[in-house]
């Protein structure tokens, strides 16, 4: 499950202050990269005598990480707008800077979400025809999909835009589909809207609306709404849905894994027979352990902007932002952009139509 790498030589911008471990799990997973066969160039952004000093007593090739210096940086918990006002040489906004002027072709960072989507929008320009940005999340499921047998769903916005028109909503599903095209090798991923049925007019105007427009006036592989329960079973490869819905339905995906994690535990200790029995389902549990591991992603992408920013997650180690960076590297190898440019462009001449 680890995404491909890159063909040509991309230059990815890593904030390396960002992330609930600080520098060194950053920096570490930058270093890692550096020796594997790829394409990929790093450059990390951050206090140079820290990356420094932690560089120093990794194994690394020099030659594919550079450092570029941001003096500040902004913590897991502070304010997003004010953190950035207050401080104008944050790393995460000096690395967002690197991709605008073109020293970097694309974004990690594992720090304050809020602080790393804020800086994007203040520095990088919209796609064509798309209105809101949108901040994507995968989960697991129980269907396999795309070349890559890959066993996540995409499921956007999960926090960047809190309120949503059927308009913003098409957007969404457009970006998410492109970019599950791209990544999970899927030529036809299946879209859908969350709602609270599986009927056409079920759900908020802005839903309804959207059913229409995905229907009418894309060329999306639109399988119409499904509900909750559906979203771990798989049934659509990329659900859509606005911001507060998402995140409300992404934190508490993440409490039930937590908490079945966690009985299984209380039970391996409680009880012998339970115990015995947990030993017996021992390959599934590490299966389930391995496919909800979100560190084998890496991350996953702010769309909607002409660049690429890819959050890992707060709790990010080394592999995962190793992996974020393939992935940063591969989709921009595509061209995501210009893909859902052009995806936009046939939605805008089907409505006009």
């Amino acid at each position: 499950m680890t995404p491909p790498i890159s063909k040509r030589s991309a230059v990815i911008a890593i904030d390396a202050m960002g992330g609930d471990h600080g520098a060194e799990e950053v920096v570490r997973g930058a270093a890692a990269l550096s020796l594997e066969p790829t394409y990929v160039q790093t450059v990390l952004v951050g206090d140079g005598d820290v990356i420094s000093k932690i560089l120093s007593g990794v194994r690394h090739n020099p030659e594919r990480i550079s450092l570029h210096h941001a003096s500040q940086a902004v913590r897991m918990d502070e304010s997003p707008a004010q953190a950035l006002e207050t401080k104008p040489d944050a790393s995460i906004l000096v690395a967002a800077r690197l991709v605008k002027e073109g020293s970097a072709d694309a974004l990690v960072s594992a720090g304050n979400t809020g602080a790393s989507v804020l800086a994007c929008a203040k520095l990088w320009n919209k796609i064509p025809g798309i209105r809101r940005a949108a901040l994507a999340a995968v989960y697991p499921t129980e269907t396999r999909r795309g070349e890559k047998d890959d066993p996540f769903s995409l499921i956007l916005d999960v926090g960047a835009t809190l309120d949503v028109t059927a308009e913003d909503l098409a957007g969404f599903a457009i970006m998410g589909s492109a970019y599950a095209q791209l990544v999970s090798k899927n030529r036809r991923p299946r879209v859908a809207l969350l709602s609270n049925g599986a009927e056409a007019g079920k759900g908020p105007p802005e839903i309804v609306a959207a059913h229409r427009l995905l229907t009418e006036a894309t060329d999306l592989n639109f399988v119409g709404n499904i509900e909750g329960v559906d979203i771990p079973r798989g049934t659509a490869d990329v659900v859509v849905c606005s911001g507060f819905v998402g995140n409300v339905v992404l934190k508490m995906l993440e409490g039930v894994h937590g908490t079945i994690m966690r009985l299984a535990s209380y039970a391996y200790k409680e009880r012998l027979i339970w115990r015995a029995g947990l030993m017996m389902l021992s390959g599934g549990l590490n299966r389930l352990k391995q496919i909800t591991d979100w560190e084998e992603y890496g991350g996953a992408p702010v769309l909607g902007f002409d660049k690429l920013f890819i959050k890992a997650h707060g709790r990010s180690g080394a592999r995962a932002i190793t992996n974020a960076a393939k992935v940063a590297a591969k989709v921009v190898d595509a061209d995501l952009a210009k893909q859902i440019e052009e995806a936009v462009r046939r939605f805008d001449a089907r409505r006009a139509a």
